[in-house]
């Protein structure tokens, strides 16, 4: 069998089994993002965080999922902290303040569904 590579770099990523957290690799000292669907109804991004990197507070128009998929995350949604580790899953009300900070290289995918 194979060996599935690491980072998958295809743009063509429908009617195919990937491995999420390959999609998106951890760079020295950033974020990186690749989103993979983006519609009128909502979006699939996903991210790479290096170690002290993070999203400062802010809020969206929308609610969000975020599922952690490599790694450990502190995250705070409207003043309550809590801690995020690979297999979890964070729903995030629309129009609260939320910030993520990685005291570790992480991984996760973001969906954010939009209202009709």
């Amino acid at each position: 069998m194979a060996e599935t590579p690491k980072t998958v770099k295809s743009n063509n990523l429908m009617s195919t089994a990937i491995p999420m957290a390959g999609l998106v690799a951890v760079a020295p000292g950033a974020v990186v993002s690749r989103t993979v669907i983006s519609k009128k109804a909502g979006t699939v991004t996903l991210f790479a965080f290096d170690k002290g990197q993070g999203l400062s507070t802010h809020s969206a128009p929308y609610d969000a999922m975020v599922w952690i998929l490599d790694g450990e995350v502190a995250i705070t949604i409207d003043g309550k902290k809590l801690r995020a580790k690979s297999g979890d899953m964070v729903l995030m009300p629309a129009n609260l303040p939320h910030a993520l900070h990685a005291s570790r290289p992480f991984k996760m995918a973001l969906v954010m569904i939009k209202e009709k």
